[in-house]
């Protein structure tokens, strides 16, 4: 499979990467790979990777898990950090890449309760913004299209995707 085969879902923690991605793969018959579930399937659970190896030490696993997964092409959805690594910025330039963003106000219900290392504390809502304008700009510079996840039934969303992908395929691309 080409790198142009690839597409890639990058965004900010709680913004449907994963629940998007295992859609839009089953619809266009392609492999679907989140590197989270990679991570927490060979590593072990995130939390406890960052407790165990830090933050550095943890983006260096999510780095190698990353690449595997570009390589190995179809849908990837990447972690919300992912993108910080210089490696994955440059592995993302051959692929296509969708941003999907969410509203603050939205994302907190989805966040709630969850076991976000990066959002342990207070207010998870106030540091999900913090992470999130922070990488913003990054997210901006790699994506191909941008799709908001806060509102409307998910089908909308993943089918808006879907015709993007097939639009948006190389000539002779075996994404069907």
């Amino acid at each position: 499979m080409a790198a142009s085969d690839t597409i890639a879902l990058i965004g900010p923690m709680g913004a449907g990467k994963s629940s998007v991605g295992r859609r839009v793969a089953k619809q266009l018959g392609v492999s679907f790979t989140d590197t989270d579930a990679v991570l927490a399937r060979t590593h072990g659970p995130i939390p406890d990777l960052f407790a165990e190896h830090g933050e550095g030490g943890f983006r260096s696993l999510e780095r190698e898990a990353v690449r595997d997964a570009l390589r190995s092409g179809g849908i990837v959805s990447l972690g919300g950090g992912a993108v910080l690594h210089p490696d994955t910025r440059a592995d993302l330039a051959p692929v296509r890449v969708v941003l999907l963003t969410v509203d603050p106000a939205v994302v907190a219900g989805r966040i709630r309760g969850g076991s976000r290392p990066l959002l342990a504390g207070e207010d998870g809502t106030a540091r999900w913004m913090e992470i999130f304008q922070a990488r913003r700009p990054i997210y901006e510079a790699l994506a191909d299209v941008t799709f908001d996840t806060s509102h409307g039934p998910l089908r909308a969303v993943v089918d808006a995707v879907a015709q993007w992908a097939l639009a948006s395929a190389p000539t002779g691309s075996s994404t069907a």
